[in-house]
């Protein structure tokens, strides 16, 4: 759901005070993180921690009606959905940098499916495969095979897997730094996530050489670099 809401000066935006990035461990927040470094505007962190079943405290649905992370909130605005948040910020503190020009309507079009790709296909599947997780970890032991077993073989592996695949060639046809070119553009900050915690769990035997080569781009950058310093642990670097 994209949500952009106005707040009264006393409202959870924090009235005129800047960016506010409300930022969930282990979470999509850390591709608005990564954003807001490479951007170089002033904001400021507020940590939320997951609680034991890796679920968001309760003291977000304080920030936006969903209780979920990444939100911001600037000034008068409260703007959740990462693909809302990364457009956004972007476009108002972008000054040019990160988009495509007009003149190259072919690449604005693979920034924008690239960008969608991430989360409606991607990192659905990477979603389900938690899910999964979660029920084999309170699966009784002497349960076998584990009832997930059947529609991670049919279903989600195989997903995972072609995705993976599909990127993978994708990078090595482009062979350009990045998703769209020598420059960093929403398609990035929107495929860090996904890559990153795929690479980490579901498709870690999936993840090819030009997957791998794009990842260590993306972390050798100053801005990823301090993103780790300030966002705290996280657990897919």
């Amino acid at each position: 759901m994209s949500h952009i809401q106005e707040e009264s000066k006393s409202g959870a935006g924090g009235g005129d005070s800047g960016i506010v990035l409300h930022h969930l461990n282990n979470s999509r927040s850390q591709r608005i993180l990564w954003l807001l470094e490479e951007l170089g505007v002033p904001y400021t962190i507020k940590f939320y921690q997951r609680d034991t079943q890796t679920l968001a405290p309760p003291e977000l649905f304080k920030v936006h009606p969903l209780g979920k992370s990444p939100v911001i909130t600037d000034g008068g605005l409260t703007v959740a959905e990462s693909g809302t948040i990364v457009e956004y910020l972007i476009n108002k503190y972008g000054k040019g940098r990160f988009t495509v020009p007009d003149s190259d309507p072919v690449k604005q079009l693979n920034v924008s499916y690239w960008s969608h790709f991430a989360e409606a296909t991607m990192m659905t599947f990477i979603v389900v495969n938690a899910v999964l997780d979660g029920v084999d970890a309170n699966t009784p032991a002497n349960v076998q095979p584990k009832p997930t077993q059947p529609v991670r073989n049919s279903y989600v592996t195989p997903n995972i897997k072609l995705n993976f695949q599909f990127l993978e060639s994708y990078l090595g046809k482009q062979n350009t730094p990045y998703v769209a070119g020598d420059n960093l553009t929403a398609a990035d900050f929107m495929l860090l996530f996904p890559v990153e915690e795929g690479a980490a769990t579901a498709a870690k035997d999936y993840v090819g050489p030009h997957t791998k080569a794009y990842l260590q781009r993306i972390r050798s950058r100053p801005a990823y670099k301090r993103v780790i310093e300030k966002g705290g642990a996280y657990s897919f670097a």
